[in-house]
């Protein structure tokens, strides 16, 4: 029995239950055969890259398996047939990482700096400036526009 990382991407039109449905079934799959699964791991509807087979979006899973390479193979066809996995991608790994893999802990992290962030509104606004114009802004207010009656009398006189 050897140690892999199985990570599946379902397309975004399915349901959180059938992607859940799916992840069980093959559980089952590779329990039937010998193996088995340490951790699942949905991870959600997340944007992709680029498009895959008219998708943009996503339902990502990640599953620990320690099976033979019958299972492993066995699933993978399974996925093939399966119109609902858009991708899918098997690492062979010396040992699983315990807790929550690298994805979840990012996703924990911003959501802890969203709830220390609190109501102060936009990130990027800067309430220690004051209302002080931009030198952009003064000399668009100068300069006459071309094809304006402006540019046509600055020019005249």
């Amino acid at each position: 029995m050897s140690l892999y990382e199985h990570v599946y991407l379902a397309r975004q039109d399915a349901s959180a239950q059938q992607v859940e449905e799916l992840t069980a079934h093959l559980k089952s799959v590779v329990e039937g055969m010998g193996g088995s699964v340490a951790k699942t791991e949905y991870r959600g509807v997340k944007s992709l890259s680029y498009r895959l087979r008219k998708n943009r979006k996503a339902h990502f899973t990640l599953m620990n398996i320690d099976a033979s390479s019958a299972a492993i193979n066995e699933i993978e066809r399974l996925e093939r047939l399966n119109e609902d996995v858009v991708r899918y991608l098997t690492i062979r790994v010396d040992e699983h990482e315990e807790g929550p893999s690298a994805m979840m802990r990012r996703a924990e992290r911003d959501r802890d700096r969203d709830e220390r962030r609190g109501d102060r509104g936009d990130r990027f606004e800067r309430g220690d400036r004051g209302d002080r114009p931009r030198d952009r802004d003064r000399d668009r207010d100068r300069r006459p526009r071309e094809g304006s009656d402006d540019l046509e009398a600055a020019t005249e006189v």
